[in-house]
This record gives C-alpha cells, structure tokens and sequence, in this order.
C-alpha cells in the first residue's frame, strides 16, 4: 500500500523557516513526479513546487526566491525548505506523487503550516 508521510510542519513567526519531508513507501520513487501542494481555509489546494526524478523543478510564483523543492531518490524522500516566511504562507501543505506514465496520483495527509505576523 502506496503511503506518503508529511512531516516538519508546525509554528513560525514572520521570516522564519520550516523544512518539511514526505516520505514515500511501496512506489517505485524514480518513477514519479513529485509534488507540494497547499491549501488554505477556504481557498483551494494550490501546487506549491514539483520536482521530477531527473531533479528539474517548477515553482508557482509567489515561492520563487523563497522556496526550494529537492528530493533523494536513495531515501525516497522528498523535503521542501521554505525559507522568508509569511503569513499568507499558513496552510495545509501536501505531498503529491503522480507516475510519470501512468498518471497515477497518490496524497500525504498534510502537515499544518502556520506563519504568525
């Protein structure tokens, strides 16, 4: 059974930092696209940062400069630092994997985020 595990989220003041890890059992790792999503109360789920396995990323604009996606296809781990925090940052953030053919998508269950001003 395919399970991805978020972890790192918690509480930060304005400009701080926060790294947070998924961990990802029983999926071929390389295979995949993976991902950070967040979503905020009332708003919708919003992709954050994507890495593939040959280690190419995209980042939405308003993380650029902040926000760095990496992952090690050794630990089959994917972690995203987030560096200069705000607090329109606060969310739920998740880890997505979607298979690089097939398209299968796979979710963590979210680790909270929340930025104090």
């Amino acid at each position: 059974q395919v399970q991805l595990v978020e972890s790192g989220g918690g509480l930060v003041q304005a400009g701080g930092s926060l790294r947070l890890s998924c961990a990802a059992s029983s999926l071929a790792f390389d295979n995949y696209l993976m991902s950070w999503y967040r979503q905020a109360p009332g708003k919708e789920r919003d992709l954050v940062a994507d890495i593939n396995s040959g280690g190419t990323t995209n980042y939405a604009d308003s993380v650029k400069g902040r926000f760095t996606i990496s992952r090690d296809n050794a630990k089959n781990t994917v972690y995203l630092q987030m560096n200069s925090l705000k607090p329109e940052d606060t969310a739920v953030y998740y880890c997505n994997a979607v298979h690089r053919f097939y398209r299968t998508k796979y979710w963590g269950q979210g680790t909270q985020v929340t930025v104090s001003s």
